[in-house]
């Protein structure tokens, strides 16, 4: 990284990228001034025509251009356009034309190198100000710090912090005995304990974690069943914690039970009729998939709360892809539904017998009634209702995309996101950026949300040993 000369006057120089990945970027650099190489202009004419999501983003920030020079004069626009913000100082919009520009030596002629020329001239004019690359290309990133050019990423629309890609979800405390102190020894509230219909209350008064949250799991051990409670609400000095069902042995789900607490608080947000979104992360083996599909059959097909379960995913592959696939939606879908199909196979089988009630063709029949596997290329313009709507591998979708998605949630609809920001196979996307990230952060407080990140793992030898040794 260049380091940054301290000057009053900031200009960013925007590449392509950053405002094909943010369309709004332009208003996101608070009082200071935003460039626009022709280089980029002349890039996003070339994007524009087509179909594609990228070709549609082009044309957005074209029109917005043009909203924003429309009203103002040729000499207006050479000075710089103010960029309209909601509070605070704005800076000005620029664009950087030069008929007699030459790419740096020994650089050949490209959109990147114009870029990097661009920049350069403009820092060699302007020595009362720090001129800053900002783009998303990591490979232009090191060539503007070989050639001694301030160069950042954009990161603005990163939902969380590198140290923390994911919050937890859950607050566990130690048992007592562990470092000496439990929950209610760490905790200095007055307790006030109400019962009702749904379920128990704690009422908590006093000095409250700066880290609750509305949604969130608090317990006091990680595999006890002590005190489990999901937060409610949550004021500055006030909180309503309710008691969690426990899942662990008789009250199972579809069959299945929890083992430990994060289990347990998953299976409650999955069968809580007052959450309508659950995030599910964690690594794989962690029980995402399988518990969420006891729920939904445990729904569906017992207490009837649902009409049907659409699965849905992105159709990415994690190497080479295997090119055309014939048949319907389903049975274009079928070969990215292995996770399904062998979760599937799990909760039907029936072990007391030895075999597998899924072959049975009365038990496939009223599975493949109530269940559909759509892809999310298809759902822009429905509205699901009575629908428990489960979206698998949700970190590979954009924040764009994934809105989409949850704004296709009709009336008496459930919708499960579940996804690992460590198993990302779109290019372009991070743990940070990914839809997953942002739809965590973007309903975090949001009471009828909730989020969990599963840490146990059962897995078998080899795959253990393959973490470890590969």
């Amino acid at each position: 990284m260049v380091r940054l000369d301290k000057k009053a006057t900031r200009l960013y120089v925007l590449d392509t990228n950053v405002l094909i990945h943010d369309p709004a970027a332009l208003y996101h650099f608070e009082e200071h001034d935003v460039v626009i190489p022709m280089t980029v202009l002349e890039e996003l004419d070339k994007h524009k025509n087509g179909i594609r999501e990228i070709a549609q983003t082009a044309r957005q920030i074209s029109r917005t251009l043009s909203d924003l020079t429309s009203r103002f004069t040729p000499d207006q626009i050479q000075d710089g356009i103010p960029l309209p913000v909601s509070h605070g100082p704005s800076g000005r919009l620029r664009f950087l034309c030069y008929t007699d520009l030459k790419t740096l030596d020994p650089l050949v002629d490209s959109p990147d190198n114009r870029l990097l020329a661009e920049t350069c001239r403009l820092r060699d004019e302007r020595p009362d100000a720090s001129v800053i690359l900002v783009t998303k290309d990591i490979n232009l990133r090191v060539k503007a710090a070989a050639l001694n050019v301030p160069v950042e990423d954009y990161l603005n629309d990163r939902a969380f912090d590198d140290l923390d890609a994911m919050i937890e979800g859950a607050k566990v405390y130690a048992e007592a005995g562990q470092e000496g102190r439990g929950l209610w020894d760490r905790l200095n509230v007055e307790i006030d304990v109400e019962r009702t219909e749904e379920g128990t209350l704690y009422h908590l008064s006093g000095e409250l974690p700066k880290d609750w949250h509305v949604g969130m799991l608090v317990s006091d051990s990680e595999n006890g069943a002590g005190f489990e409670a999901i937060v409610r609400s949550l004021a500055p000095r006030r909180a309503s914690l309710q008691l969690l069902t426990n899942y662990r042995h008789h009250d199972g789900v579809w069959g299945v039970h929890a083992h430990d607490s994060r289990q347990n608080f998953t299976l409650n947000l999955l069968m809580d009729p007052e959450i309508d979104l659950v995030t599910i992360a964690g690594n794989a083996g962690t029980g995402k998939t399988y518990m969420t599909l006891a729920a939904a059959f445990q729904q569906t097909l017992d207490s009837k709360r649902f009409e049907r379960i659409v699965f849905t995913r992105a159709p990415i592959p994690m190497g080479e892809d295997i090119g055309f696939l014939p048949g319907t939606e389903e049975e274009k879908m079928s070969p990215w539904m292995g996770a399904f199909h062998d979760n599937m196979d799990n909760l039907l089988r029936d072990e007391q017998h030895g075999g597998s009630s899924w072959s049975d063709g009365a038990t496939r029949q009223l599975i493949g009634s109530r269940v559909q596997i759509r892809s999310p290329s298809f759902m822009r313009g429905r509205t699901l209702s009575d629908t428990f709507l489960i979206i698998d591998e949700a970190q590979n979708f954009t924040p764009k995309q994934l809105k989409s998605l949850i704004t296709r949630a009709g009336r008496n609809t459930k919708l499960v996101l579940l996804g690992n920001v460590g198993q990302i196979d779109t290019p372009y996307l991070t743990a940070n950026t990914c839809g997953m990230a942002y739809a965590v952060e973007r309903f975090r407080d949001w009471p009828h949300a909730g989020h969990i990140t599963l840490k146990s793992v059962e897995r078998s030898r080899l795959a253990l040993a393959a973490e470890e040794l590969l």
